[in-house]
């Protein structure tokens, strides 16, 4: 009987209620599972969007930047003529 007086001082033990307590209550293992589902959430996304691409520096960019740019204008005036 106790256990049931236990379960009905919680607000009913309804899914906001216990929401609110793992929010506001800072344990320990709830502040670690909290900084763990957001190192997922924003990990997870990070992870797949810079899987296989290399990193590249601004000289590697400008150099691929001014090759594009002469092939641009190289055929553009081969077409012209």
């Amino acid at each position: 009987m106790s256990s049931e007086a236990t379960k009905s001082g919680n607000g009913g033990g309804g899914f906001r209620a216990k929401m609110h307590y793992y929010l506001y209550s800072g344990e320990k293992k709830h502040v670690f599972t909290g900084i763990a589902i957001v190192g997922v959430i924003f990990g997870v996304p990070w992870y797949l969007m810079t899987r296989g691409s290399k990193q590249q520096s601004h000289q590697d960019y400008m150099e691929k930047a001014d090759k594009a740019r002469s092939e641009r204008l190289s055929t553009g005036s081969s077409t012209t003529k």
